[in-house]
Parts: C-alpha cells; sequence; structure tokens
C-alpha cells in the first residue's frame, strides 16, 4: 500500500485575512518554516492558521490540486469548502 506523503495544504494569515497555498512533503517542517518567518513568501503575513490539508500519493496529483486552488475558480470553491471554519477564526 502506498503512504500519503505529498500535501497541500492552506493557511489563513491572521494579519491579512488571506489564503496561502503550498504544497509539500513534510508538513511539520513546512509550517515551521512558515511559522517562524523563514519563507520569504509568507514572513510579512504572520501568523498564521493552518485550516486545510489534503493528502496525496502522488506528488504530480499533488502539485495539480495546489495549482488549480491557486486559480479563480478553485480560491472560490477551496472557500465554500472552508466557509464555516474560517467563520468562527
Amino acid at each position: 500500500m502506498s503512504k500519503l506523503t505529498h500535501c497541500v495544504y492552506v493557511l489563513l494569515s491572521l494579519k491579512d485575512d488571506k489564503l496561502y497555498i503550498g504544497s509539500t512533503s513534510n508538513l511539520k517542517q513546512r509550517l515551521t518554516d512558515h511559522f517562524h518567518g523563514n519563507s520569504k513568501s509568507t514572513a510579512p503575513r504572520r501568523p498564521f492558521k493552518l485550516v486545510f490539508c489534503e493528502y496525496f500519493v502522488s506528488k504530480k496529483d499533488a502539485l495539480r490540486r495546489e495549482k488549480y486552488f491557486k486559480t479563480t475558480v478553485g480560491k472560490r470553491s477551496l472557500k465554500l469548502i472552508l466557509r464555516e471554519s474560517l467563520k468562527s477564526i
């Protein structure tokens, strides 16, 4: 059985209320990088809250999903999926 090793994740910036979408094969390390400001793309937008994570066996599938979530339609569907979570934060 194959392991689910590739993750697409969504962070909510508590500073600007915008979403950050990324993918990784080491979620724990990647979150540490984001939370401690070790990522240039997100450092100015800290702090963050992890609001979504989806695992895949295939890296290609994870990257395709990440790319989709970064489109206008993908962002809209992600906000629909997370509507209750985003309300409660």
